[in-house]
């Protein structure tokens, strides 16, 4: 599989990137018009974790409503300031959740499914996770 994307310098510390299926986003070092490329790279962790554990919940048939991943990090403090460790906390709401199901669920995004996780601890970096449950009502 290729993918693709293009970034183009806009002034400054601005650029404009587009995807290979066509999104457009600024990304700025002054936080000024939009995020910083490494908060891209938390948000893109997030994000691809995040669809393992909805999908492998939702074919348990576990009756998820509601998938929060809140992710922090830390950066080496010299250049290059890559990431040393990413904690990423799930918050799954649903009814009738089984906390089985849902530990099951991050234990394999992180080791088996998710390319980004994956690629960033192949890469030197911890990556932890927890999970909490919230029941919601009918």
């Amino acid at each position: 599989m290729t993918m693709n994307a293009t970034v183009k310098w806009d002034g400054d510390v601005r650029f404009q990137g587009t995807t290979g299926s066509g999104y457009d986003i600024t990304l700025d070092g002054e936080l000024k018009a939009g995020p910083r490329p490494m908060e891209l790279m938390l948000l893109g962790l997030g994000g691809c974790t995040s669809y393992d554990v909805v999908g492998i919940l939702k074919k348990t048939r576990q009756d998820v409503v509601d998938c929060v991943a809140e992710i922090s990090a830390q950066r080496a403090d010299a250049v290059p300031a890559v990431f040393t460790k990413i904690h990423v906390k799930f918050i799954v709401s649903g009814r009738g959740l089984k906390e089985k199901q849902v530990a099951r669920a991050v234990k394999l995004s992180a080791e088996q499914y998710c390319s980004a996780s994956l690629m960033l601890e192949r890469g030197g970096v911890e990556i932890t996770h927890s999970h909490e449950i919230v029941e919601v009502g009918e």
